[in-house]
């Protein structure tokens, strides 16, 4: 059950790249600073490394339930059934959303998909949850990394219309395509922290649940497997929802992608290297292109996005937690 559960969090870590990570870099291939291949490929590589640059994600996911209060069975045996089968109910009810929510084309986040899964199976199983933990490291930084986004791009940009005020429109879009190319990795790399990292800490919980670890670190061959499978979800899965990004993704030029992508990655390096806090890449990026393109004018901005935005963010938890409490009723009654 071990080895189940450690290969369905890395297919989960697979849906998480190729629904997530082509995010990462569709501004960048919206303003023609790098092409889909290109920026795919590299998005795929940092990715990989970003993965490599911290833990602190991994040890706040694992610690949103005490996976040592799950229920007893009849032995010991059945005792660490019952705790692998709440970790697995978790994640079947967060890969069942992601498709769900990619098939439709619902701006969802795998990472709120996640931690709904979690303690929705915790819920089901009467295992406690670290509400303080929720709350703190999860909830508050869920609503805070989107406004940071808007109103960190919205800042910058408003400071790179007036320092270049009197340039030239080309050489300005010459000069930013080449920066976009930065702030396009620096993104990138912020997704592999962030996102791998949360699978890191649903394969931990599931080697405290079999008895293999005591959760206090996250072993080297769970950071490499992480970071490889989100690093292929990425490249494999990423060429649809690039397409349809670069069909309908909100007209930013070369400075307004280079504002918002920026100012998203710095969100999400702060949340993760100095909160320790999951959040979601795509809705601060989304936030941040919506923050940069207010500058140019209100109505610059898709407001319909921004309402389904704040739909996913409503749904997404309750949703993933039913799916992962249902999977879990059901598999009960093998117990």
């Amino acid at each position: 059950m071990v080895i189940a559960t450690v290969a369905i969090a890395l297919f989960f870590d697979y849906t998480n790249g190729f629904h997530d990570a082509a995010n990462a870099i569709a501004t960048s291939v919206s303003t023609r600073a790098l092409t889909p291949r290109i920026a795919l490929a590299m998005a795929a590589i940092l990715n990989f490394v970003g993965a490599l640059l911290g833990v602190g994600v991994a040890q706040t996911i694992q610690g949103i339930i005490d996976i040592e209060t799950a229920p007893t069975g009849s032995d010991a045996e059945a005792t660490t059934a019952i705790a692998l089968t709440i970790v697995i109910s978790a994640l079947i009810g967060a890969i069942t959303w992601n498709l769900i929510t990619w098939y439709f084309g619902i701006p969802s986040s795998s990472s709120h998909a996640l931690i709904g899964g979690i303690v929705g199976a915790g819920l089901a199983s009467s295992t406690v949850v670290e509400w303080e933990t929720l709350i703190d490291k999860v909830a508050i930084p869920m609503v805070l990394s989107p406004l940071l986004g808007f109103v960190g791009a919205f800042l910058l940009m408003t400071a790179i219309m007036w320092v270049f005020r009197q340039a030239h429109p080309a050489k300005i879009n010459r000069g930013f395509r080449l920066a976009q190319t930065v702030s396009a990795a620096g993104m990138s790399l912020g997704h592999g922290l962030q996102d791998a990292q949360k699978t890191m800490g649903v394969i931990v919980l599931a080697l405290v649940a079999g008895g293999y670890e005591d959760g206090q670190t996250v072993p080297l061959w769970v950071i490499i497997a992480s970071a490889t499978a989100i690093s292929a979800g990425t490249y494999s899965g990423g060429w649809r929802i690039m397409r349809t990004l670069g069909r309908r993704i909100i007209n930013l030029d070369p400075p307004r992608g280079f504002a918002a992508e920026g100012v998203a990655a710095t969100v999400l390096y702060v949340m993760a290297i100095g909160l320790q806090a999951p959040v979601s890449t795509t809705h601060t990026i989304t936030s941040a292109i919506m923050g940069a393109g207010a500058t140019k004018r209100a109505s610059a901005v898709r407001w319909g996005v921004a309402r389904n935005i704040v739909t996913a963010w409503i749904i997404t938890i309750p949703m993933a937690a039913l799916m992962a409490a249902l999977t879990y009723w059901l598999a009960s009654f093998f117990f």
